[in-house]
């Protein structure tokens, strides 16, 4: 078993998930420009779950090529609704547009994984959940919005599963660290860190 990993994202969460589980890992973001992927994959007709899959081994590909021999994670995390993409908000009011097409309707939340050395895939993952919103005036998905920061609004999507956001739902079928972007329980088997 390696001593560290990398883990090739800046997000906190997926870095205090791997913190939580013992996993010692070093944070070295790939600067994917994700936009450009999912343009170009969006063009191509591929699903969100394939531009997850895409994006989490682009990730961990391009970091584990400048890294030899050593162990790199990439990670993404998207929304499908009814087959519709939707990524992280980029302003509040980007947030709320996210909330209210969510309202009411059930979705998928598809988080990625992929590990990587010496520049290629040697093993990936995908997980789903399924998340069912309950219905939410403007006014109420307004008042929710306003009590986030901006820190955890950009790092943890429009709903924050781990605490207010749990409320926003009315079903919720799926493992929660898939959820917050990191279906840990895999990669701990396939790092044969299971007790």
């Amino acid at each position: 078993m390696q001593n560290k990993i990398i883990l090739a994202s800046k997000s906190k969460v997926r870095k205090n998930i791997l913190d939580k589980n013992n996993i010692k890992s070093v944070v070295e973001p790939s600067n994917v420009d994700e936009d450009i992927v999912k343009l170009s994959l969006i063009k191509e007709n591929a699903t969100p779950e394939i531009i997850s899959k895409n994006l989490a081994e682009l990730k961990a590909n391009k970091v584990s090529a400048k890294r030899e021999g050593e162990i790199v994670l990439g990670a993404d995390s998207v929304i499908d609704l009814n087959g519709e993409l939707i990524s992280k908000p980029e302003s509040r009011e980007d947030a709320l547009n996210i909330l209210k097409k969510l309202n009411g309707k059930s979705h998928f939340l598809i988080s990625s994984v992929c590990i990587s050395k010496n520049g290629s895939m040697i093993w990936n993952y995908t997980d789903k959940a399924i998340l069912v919103m309950k219905n939410f005036s403007d006014v109420e998905l307004e008042s929710y919005l306003s009590k986030i920061t901006d820190e955890n609004l950009y790092a943890y999507n429009v709903y924050q599963i781990e605490g207010a956001g749990r409320n926003l739902f009315s079903s919720i079928e799926g493992d929660e660290d898939t959820i917050m972007g990191l279906p840990i329980k895999k990669i701990k088997e396939y790092l044969n860190l299971q007790k």
